[in-house]
């Protein structure tokens, strides 16, 4: 269990910088403090999901909770204004806080009375629950949440403006319609009783803002009303947000169901041997979100981070493995699978899906690529360990044949025309310049002003880490891919003699990455000035995939010097560094407004899901799975900082490497979840 007394409850500049998530599998979410500050423009109590996963936008921003005990009056929350004032009676009153499972749990002690607050999301529904409950006490207790409402994109923040809202009695609460063109939400209480109001609460200042360097670092809401009841010890209370009119007020039974849905996904994760971590298990499952689509009602994707990330292409397919097969929810694979295949034109896969729902972004060269390794991990979930064997020292899914269960043969028969439509594509050549160099197999991508890569950071119009050319990760991914379709149509009992003859010249133009004298692979090669061109030499951890991919282009000594390599100059407590210290250009620390933490975003900052590939790679080479694993326990720590249970994106490259970015990422937990599975001792 994630548990925090006074020790950290009380203080509230630490309370303040450790943030909890709920989501609802449909794109929305609930995100704050443990201090119950808001700190960010994206906190709030439901940012619902207005056209699945996205149309994100804020409708209940916070509840202020108050008390009345014993003929004393207790404020429960904690306000800063941004004049400087501070409303820190909450953090006074908080004596606990813990996750159970997902769910944030708030102890609050007001003379020798105890009252728990949860909350928490309906799964596949806009609708968030706030639960008390009153534990302990000799005295009745009168509690009253008084409500804050907001009707934004969560991009944004909103100052005082001309609203003029409806705010109408209902049955147990009340409803509430920001404008003409506004979806109406409800807020209802059971038991107890509602009060309509209204009033603008002005300059809410949100300090992450600030220290972002954000121009909108303070907020307006609007308080519309006040919902409370009289307690009796051991009895509850449960305020409902929702966008739909028919959400039960009836907290106890709404409960049931999300203790049910996190003990279901559990139980899954147990069938898989060995099984995920509990806590991870159920932080996967927050990125998971439906995708309907003509061709697939029930469609999945996967929510890159939170709180600011839509569903990108690239981060569903490396997430994939993690979040679903290593938590024993293949089903869930196969709906994003099929999903995605929709998507897919001129044989790439969308770089990300804007917030507003308008025509996908294509712009990526690797995408499509892990598409295929995604598919890869699917099929071989029933036959592969994921362990490395002593004597032959290699994954066990390098195999000359892909093995396919025969319940898989007919999801495999049905991609393979994708992903020979996207080899097609690579070879014949795709948008940005993305095509296959006949004269050494590899893959060529990039134009001026666009960046295809992972390292896709921009300011204005020029870009942070231009990597035009034949990136080497890329490449790398080429050849396995390569690889896979060699062996899945050999399997299907197509023709697989073109695929082995573009992996074979693949794998000897790959050869021109190795640099001797550098003692690893160049970043980059043959640039906007073409073979003349002098290669990227800069070390970045990208070529740490030429070794974890199943397939690697790499001998066994180059393999072990990548490692070794990034191992000295690269890792972390946290990940792997995008630069090395020494290297120029080097920035160690993520901070600034937005031009600076871009100018840093790939100049040194640690990323977390590079752990995964690192961890694969080192088993690969050195066959000790306890060395391996032991590189992953200070992400197993960090489960209780930044984002309460779950990954951040991104940590400062010099030590202590403060956690910054996403307080939850997808691709970083699943990677800590795959490789935590890949390492797992003989005996566990």
């Amino acid at each position: 269990m994630i548990e925090f007394g006074r020790e950290i409850c009380g203080r509230l500049d630490v309370a303040e910088g450790r943030e909890w998530l709920v989501t609802n599998g449909i794109g929305g979410f609930a995100m704050g403090t443990v201090a119950g500050l808001l700190t960010r423009r994206y906190h709030g109590l439901l940012v619902a999901a207005l056209k699945p996963p996205l149309g994100r936008t804020l409708l209940l921003a916070k509840l202020d909770d108050n008390v009345k005990y014993d003929g004393r009056q207790a404020a429960l929350y904690t306000n800063r204004w941004a004049d400087g004032a501070l409303e820190r009676e909450g953090v006074r009153f908080l004596e606990r806080f813990h996750l159970q499972g997902t769910t944030p749990v708030w102890t609050f002690a007001v003379g020798d009375a105890l009252l728990e607050k949860r909350v928490w999301m309906e799964p596949g529904h806009n609708t968030t629950y706030v639960h008390y409950r009153y534990c302990r006490g000799s005295r009745p207790l009168e509690l009253y949440a008084k409500a804050v409402v907001n009707y934004r994109n969560y991009h944004h923040t909103t100052i005082l403006n001309d609203w003029e809202p409806r705010i109408e009695a209902v049955d147990g609460g009340l409803r509430i319609t920001m404008h003409d063109d506004a979806t109406p939400f409800t807020l209802r209480c059971a038991p107890g009783q509602a009060w309509q109001d209204f009033t603008w609460y002005e300059d809410y200042f949100l300090s992450m803002e600030e220290a972002r360097g954000q121009n909108d670092v303070v907020e307006d809401h609007i308080y519309v009303g006040v919902l409370g009841a009289t307690l009796q010890v051991g009895e509850t209370f449960t305020v409902v947000a929702s966008t739909e009119n028919d959400a039960s007020p009836d907290g106890e039974a709404a409960f049931r169901r999300r203790v049910d849905h996190e003990r279901k996904l559990l139980a899954k994760a147990a069938r898989v041997s060995p099984p995920a971590p509990a806590q991870l298990v159920l932080a996967a499952d927050q990125f998971v979100a439906h995708r309907p689509t003509a061709q697939e009602p029930d469609g999945r994707t996967i929510i890159a981070g939170y709180p600011w990330f839509s569903d990108w292409g690239r981060d569903t397919m490396v997430s994939l493995p993690g979040l679903t097969l290593a938590t024993g929810r293949p089903e869930i694979a196969v709906r994003i699978l099929r999903t995605y295949a929709a998507f897919v034109d001129q044989g790439m896969l969308p770089n990300r899906f804007p917030d507003e729902g308008e025509t996908p972004e294509y712009n990526t060269v690797d995408a499509s690529l892990w598409y295929f390794e995604a598919l890869r991990a699917y099929l071989h979930r029933s036959f592969v360990s994921l362990r490395i064997t002593d004597e032959e020292n290699v994954i066990l899914s390098e195999t000359k044949n892909l093995l396919v269960a025969p319940e898989d043969e007919g999801l495999a028969r049905e991609l393979l025309p994708v992903l020979e439509e996207i080899v097609d594509w690579h070879c014949r050549g795709t948008r940005y310049n993305i095509h296959r160099d006949d004269a050494d197999g590899l893959i060529y991508a990039g134009e001026e002003g666009i960046q295809l890569t992972w390292m896709d950071a921009k300011v204005d119009d020029r870009v942070i880490t231009s990597r035009i050319g034949k990136p080497v990760e890329v490449n790398a991914l080429w050849y396995n891919a390569l690889r896979i379709m060699s062996a899945l149509a050999r399997r299907l009992g197509h023709d697989a003699s073109s695929y082995e003859t573009l992996a074979e010249k693949a794998q000897r133009g790959f050869s021109r990455f190795w640099s001797d004298a550098l003692g690893h692979c160049y970043d980059v090669l043959d640039g906007p000035g073409g073979a003349a061109y002098e290669a990227d030499s800069a070390l970045r951890p990208n070529q740490i995939l030429a070794v974890s991919l199943p397939y690697s282009p790499l001998n066994r000594q180059q393999q072990q010097a990548v490692v070794d390599i990034c191992a000295r100059h690269l890792l972390t407590s946290f990940g792997l560094r995008t630069l090395a210290p020494e290297q120029a250009g080097y920035i160690g620390s993520y901070v600034g407004d937005q031009k600076l933490r871009d100018g840093a975003y790939h100049q040194g900052t640690v990323w977390s899901w590079l752990i995964g590939p690192f961890a694969t790679a080192h088993l690969r080479v050195y066959g000790d799975r306890r060395r391996a694993r032991s590189y992953l326990a200070p992400l197993m720590q960090h489960l209780v900082d930044h984002g309460v249970g779950s990954v951040s994106e991104i940590f400062d490259g010099d030590a202590p490497f403060f956690p910054r970015g996403c307080t939850a990422q997808a691709w970083g937990v699943a990677e800590l979840i795959r490789a935590w599975q890949q390492t797992a001792p003989a005996d566990e």
